[in-house]
Parts: C-alpha cells; sequence; structure tokens
C-alpha cells in the first residue's frame, strides 16, 4: 500500500520520458481512430419512399436496414451457408447426390434472395448526398436548366461568329460584314451613352456641391470671406512672382554661367601666350580681374536679392497661415447655437442641482428649528411637572405658578406671532420672484 501510494503520488507532480512519449503517440493514436471512424463510417445511401408499405416481418425489416446502408446480404444466406458447412462437416464425402440437392436449393434460395432485394430496392430512393447520378437525375438537371444553357450556346455561337470574323473578313458577305459593323456601332453607342449618362451625374454632383458651397458662403460673414479672398488672391500673386523670380534667376544663372565660360575659354594658356608675345599682357589681365569682380559683385548682390525675397516670402506665409488659424478659430453659427445650447442644458443642470441642495438646506433648517422647539418644550414640561407639587402646596405659591405659566403663554404666543410674520414676508418674497400674486 505504502509502494502503491508513493508512486501515485509522484505520478502527480513527476512523470517519466516514456510515459511522455505515451500521452504523446496516445494523442496521434485518437486523432487517427477518430479520422479513420468519421472516413470509414456507415454511409446511408438509400432511403425507404414515403407512403411504402410497411414490412411484415422483422427480418425483412432488418434487411432493409442494412440495404439502404450498402449490405446486400441478409440473415438467410448466412445461416444457409453455416447450415451447408456443418452438413459437410458432418456427411461422408461419397453422398454426391445430397451434394447435388444442397447446391439446386442454395441457387434457389439465391435467386428468391435476389428477387426480394430487387423488391425492396424498388420501394428506396437514393440519398441527396449521393455521388453517382443516375440518367433520369441528369435528365431532370438538363430540363430544369434548359433556358440557362440555350442563352449560354447562343452567347458561344455569337463570340464564334465574331472571331471567325475578325480572323477572315475576306470571307463574309457584304450583308454580313454590314451586319457586323451595326452591331458593333450599336456597342460603341451604348458605351458612349453609359459614358455620358456617368459624365451627366457627376456634372449633377458638381452642381449640388457647388450650390451647397454658395449656401454655405450666404450664411458665413461677408467681410471674412473678403479678408479671405484677398490673402488667397495675395497667395496666389506671391506664387507666381515666386516662378518669375526663379525664371529670372535661372536665365540670369545662365547668362553668368555662358559668362564664366567665355572668359575661361579667353584665358586659355594660348591666348595667355599670344598675349604675352603680342606684348601687352598687364592691361587685358587687368580687365578680366575687373569684370570677374564685378561679376562676382553681382552674383552675390543678386544672391542676398533672392535670400531676401526667401525672408519676406516665409513671412507673408507665415502672416497667412496666422490668419487662417485666426479664421479657422472664430466659430462659425451652427458653433454657436450648439454651444448654446450646451451652456443652456449644463445651466439647467446647475440649476437643478442648486434648486435641490437649497431644499435640503431648507429642510435641515426646518427641522433644526422644530428640534430647538422640542427641547425648550420638553425642558418646559419638564419643569413644570418637577415645580407643580410644591407650587400646588400653599395658595400663594400657586398663585406665583399661575403668573409664571401666563407669562410662559404669553411669550410662546408672541414667539408664534414672530415666526408667523417671518413664515409671510419669506412666503411673498418667494411669490415676487415666481411671479405670482395672493
Amino acid at each position: 500500500y505504502i509502494r502503491s501510494y508513493s508512486i501515485s503520488q509522484f505520478q502527480k507532480t513527476y512523470s517519466l520520458p516514456e510515459d511522455d512519449d505515451f500521452l504523446k503517440r496516445k494523442e496521434k493514436a485518437i486523432k487517427t481512430v477518430v479520422d479513420l471512424s468519421d472516413v470509414y463510417k456507415p454511409r446511408r445511401k438509400y432511403k425507404r419512399q414515403q407512403g411504402a408499405e410497411e414490412l411484415p416481418d422483422e427480418e425483412s425489416r432488418v434487411r432493409a436496414t442494412l440495404l439502404e446502408y450498402g449490405r446486400r446480404y441478409g440473415f438467410s444466406r448466412q445461416s444457409k451457408t453455416e447450415k451447408a458447412e456443418d452438413e459437410k462437416t458432418a456427411l461422408p464425402t461419397g453422398l454426391s447426390a445430397a451434394e447435388k440437392a444442397d447446391t439446386y436449393e442454395e441457387d434457389e434460395l439465391q435467386a428468391a434472395e435476389e428477387q426480394r432485394i430487387q423488391s425492396l430496392m424498388t420501394k428506396m430512393t437514393a440519398m441527396a448526398n449521393e455521388t453517382r447520378l443516375t440518367a433520369s437525375s441528369v435528365g431532370q438537371i438538363v430540363g430544369l436548366c434548359s433556358a440557362e444553357i440555350k442563352q449560354v450556346v447562343s452567347e458561344y455561337a455569337e463570340k464564334q461568329s465574331e472571331l471567325s470574323a475578325e480572323e477572315s473578313p475576306e470571307k463574309l458577305g457584304a450583308s454580313q460584314l454590314y451586319h457586323r459593323k451595326v452591331i458593333s456601332l450599336n456597342k460603341q453607342i451604348l458605351q458612349k451613352t453609359k459614358h455620358l449618362e456617368e459624365l451627366r451625374s457627376y456634372g449633377e454632383k458638381l452642381d449640388k456641391d457647388q450650390a451647397a458651397l454658395e449656401q454655405i458662403e450666404s450664411k458665413a460673414d461677408p467681410s471674412i470671406l473678403q479678408n479671405l479672398r484677398a490673402l488667397v488672391a495675395m497667395n496666389e500673386n506671391l506664387k507666381s512672382q515666386e516662378q518669375e523670380f526663379k525664371a529670372h534667376c535661372r536665365e540670369e544663372m545662365a547668362r553668368l554661367q555662358q559668362e564664366i565660360e567665355t572668359l575661361k575659354a579667353e584665358r586659355a594658356p594660348g591666348d595667355d601666350g599670344k598675349t604675352l608675345s603680342s606684348g601687352e599682357p598687364h592691361g587685358t589681365l587687368t580687365s578680366v580681374m575687373m569684370r570677374n569682380e564685378d561679376l562676382d559683385r553681382r552674383y552675390n548682390m543678386e544672391k542676398e536679392k533672392l535670400y531676401k525675397i526667401r525672408l519676406l516670402q516665409a513671412r507673408r506665409n507665415r502672416e497667412i497661415a496666422i490668419l487662417h488659424r485666426k479664421i479657422d478659430e472664430v466659430p462659425s453659427r451652427a458653433e454657436l447655437i450648439q454651444y448654446q445650447k450646451r451652456f443652456i442644458e449644463l445651466y439647467r443642470q446647475i440649476s437643478a442641482v442648486h434648486k435641490e441642495t437649497k431644499q435640503f438646506f431648507t429642510l435641515y433648517n426646518t427641522l433644526d428649528d422644530k428640534k430647538v422647539y422640542l427641547e425648550k418644550e420638553i425642558s418646559l414640561l419638564n419643569s413644570i411637572h418637577e415645580n407643580f407639587s410644591q407650587a400646588m402646596a400653599s395658595p400663594a405659591s400657586r398663585d406665583q405658578f399661575l403668573r409664571q405659566m401666563e407669562q410662559i403663554v404669553e411669550g410662546i404666543k408672541q414667539s408664534r406671532m414672530k415666526e408667523g410674520r417671518k413664515n409671510a414676508s419669506l412666503l411673498s418674497k418667494v411669490l415676487a420672484s415666481t411671479g405670482f400674486t395672493v
């Protein structure tokens, strides 16, 4: 017992390599068995027709069930075969007449069995998932799809005739060529008509968008629109000036490069030799240097001018971006209406919460005042109860007690009148604030 308990405790937390291998092979084996059982499971091939007569005995019902799953042999043939084998083992080998009689009887039973199977098969129909189709079922399918088949055949013939006409137009007659041309022109007309409809729909869409934009523009502020148009025109003007200036700079750069190339060609070694040989190198060199300095100075000036223009353009672009942001920050009429609705909803919520809080405060103050009056009343009743027996002891003390009670009653009446006036003033204020009149 201790050993088996130790083994069970060990197997709860640890496992041997052969156990892991067995689990892996077990999963694969279970999957294979399940797949094989799905592949080779019995499949119903036939089904008894509705309204067929009931089978009389249990053997016929079992045979019909086996036929539904593709089994064509029943119990009678099997029992007869087993009986023949038993008789062959029991009888001696020399009795050939008995064997012939058994063979004849077996053939008769087999023929009866086949006839019985055929009679059962006439009362059955093939299942819908049967892979093999009979000629009648194929005929029914073709009959159902006859219209589609005719349409496909006509389209195929038309395409074939078009291909043959394209391949050998000289074999066709003039009427056929005219017919083909008419068909092709009709197709082109249909295509162009469809394209025209698409363009019309696109034009209608553009008109609707333009009308919507005009409506939005009519609702917007005219001053803001005018300012925006001026800024857009200024931006377009600056862009055109920038392009013109860039073109001018390119032309000037090309001209200056051409002049530089010309100067380089003039300052070639052969020319230097010629000038040296001609006897006037100093004046020519001085003029070339002065010209180069002039070109450098002009180039630097143009470069500085281009830099200033770019700075100016950047400044203008920043100003335009700032104006765009300011325009976007200005809320539209729809946004203002939405803000107003939200503020009204918020005000109503705050007013409801304030009213509820005020009611709570009023209720608290009322209950607090009620508590104070109840405490006073309790203290008064306690004092009356304590002094009542002493006050009734003598007539003088009783008269004094009665006078004190009258004073207390008078003070209560005055307090009540004061609170009544206070309540009347508060009620008049509330009625005045709500607009009601008494």
